[in-house]
């Protein structure tokens, strides 16, 4: 989507997997979490959502957090994935792609069909 916000609540659904799968590629920083989520088509992602969900994947175990020094500026925190971590990104992608199926199918089953009024749903 071009410019335009995906709904909140949608984000919120898919925001952990999608955080664990840019983690999956490697240790990386906050904001460069965020850029990346951006760059491939999930749109912006603000601080306020991104860092309490990454605290949350790390009480999960499934992240592992350590400090590193910053190329002449301060030290940024980065985030790992866990094997655990590793886990819960299959299962969460497997659940994820059979639930977006499902719906896909709905949504594309209900948009062929034409639009019934109030009095043939009485």
């Amino acid at each position: 989507m071009d410019d335009a916000e995906w709904p909140s609540e949608w984000l919120r659904g898919v925001l952990a997997v999608c955080v664990l799968r840019v983690l999956a590629d490697g240790p990386t920083y906050g904001y460069a979490i965020a850029a990346t989520l951006a760059d491939r088509g999930l749109g912006p992602v603000k601080g306020g959502t991104l860092y309490p969900l990454l605290k949350r994947l790390e009480d999960a175990g499934w992240v592992v957090t350590e400090w590193r020094a910053g190329d002449g500026g301060p030290g940024r925190k980065y985030y790992a994935m866990t094997d655990a971590g590793h886990d819960e990104l299959r299962r969460s992608a497997a659940l994820w792609d059979a639930f977006a199926t499902v719906t896909s199918t709905i949504v594309a089953d209900g948009a062929s069909r034409p639009s019934r009024t109030e009095e043939e749903l009485v």
